[in-house]
């Protein structure tokens, strides 16, 4: 059942709502205010937030769209910030939903976790959220440290995975921030957990650069950046949990979940790495609105 907001917090909410829209770098028309629920919705309005990114609020802003297409009101509270920001607003019930990232959430309530693979740190989710927080399906889409290589390097040597690499002849180098080096899943994790030796190189700000002209053989991207559609990359699998998974993941509200799980869980279903990458290339590249992004990606697969 979704239950009404307190006066207080509602007004609380409306305070925070106007400042939020009036910061917001979101042209979306449809960021503010709500609109009527139809027959199969509710009489509250669901609050959808999402982090000061722009793929994050693409996200945000498909759930909201499904959610007014299945009947409910909702209000958009886009470009609250960072977890320090929207964690209180949701365990307050000023905010009802936000899309999050498995690995980077669990780390935030459990620091000292081991859960590494998709499964694993989807698995120990339920029991590190604070009481009154849940999560839906998560997605396969992801936005998260990655081993990414040049398309005709994996067509080359036939690359799929992280451990295909140990089969490539020669040297090779991977680019990447110069932390990178001391990261345990750098050089070191990488021979440790797929038996891949390499070669370091701190590329920092040019690192997509230097893997497109071969200087560098291997590079750390994180997976929804859309220069791995733009420059024709691929990102090899991490079967083994070399990094710590980050899927896309539904937070809400505990008491709303099962009113939206249905309208909510479909998304989660459709929503693959390439899609996110190709609505972050609509937004970078093309400049195209978060509102219009979603309402295409909706129809596209059915959903709106």
């Amino acid at each position: 059942m979704i239950t009404a907001h307190r006066p207080l917090a509602a007004a609380a909410l409306a305070a925070a709502a106007a400042l939020a829209l009036a910061g917001c770098s979101s042209s979306d028309p449809l960021d503010s205010g709500s609109t009527d629920g139809g027959e199969t919705g509710s009489t509250e309005t669901i609050v959808v937030g999402s982090q000061a990114y722009y793929s994050n609020e693409i996200i945000a802003e498909i759930y909201a769209q499904a959610l007014e297409s299945a009947g409910f009101e909702v209000e958009r509270q886009f470009q609250i910030g960072q977890r320090d920001a929207y964690i209180p607003a949701l365990e307050s019930g000023e905010v009802d939903l936000m899309p999050e990232y498995t690995g980077n959430l669990l780390q935030y309530f459990d620091a000292e976790t081991e859960a590494r693979t998709a499964d694993d740190v989807y698995a120990a989710l339920p029991d590190a959220l604070p009481a009154g927080l849940t999560v839906l399906d998560q997605s396969s889409a992801t936005d998260q440290d990655s081993y990414t290589v040049t398309a005709d390097f994996a067509a080359e040597w036939d690359l799929v995975e992280i451990g295909d690499l140990a089969d490539v002849d020669g040297t090779i180098t991977l680019g990447g921030a110069p932390e990178l080096a001391e990261r345990p899943y750098g050089p070191t994790g990488l021979a440790d957990v797929y038996g891949v030796e390499v070669e370091f190189s701190a590329t920092g700000d040019t690192t997509f650069e230097e893997l497109v002209a071969g200087t560098v053989q291997v590079a750390n991207i994180y997976t929804a950046d859309p220069r791995i559609q733009t420059e024709d990359l691929v990102v090899l699998a991490d079967p083994e949990g070399l990094f710590l998974a980050s899927n896309v993941v539904p937070l809400v509200n505990a008491d709303i979940a099962a009113d939206i799980a249905d309208v909510i869980d479909p998304i989660s279903a459709a929503l693959t790495p390439e899609a996110l990458v190709a609505m972050n290339v609509q937004s970078t590249d093309d400049q195209m609105s978060s509102a219009d992004i979603a309402s295409a990606w909706l129809e596209e697969n059915g959903l709106l």
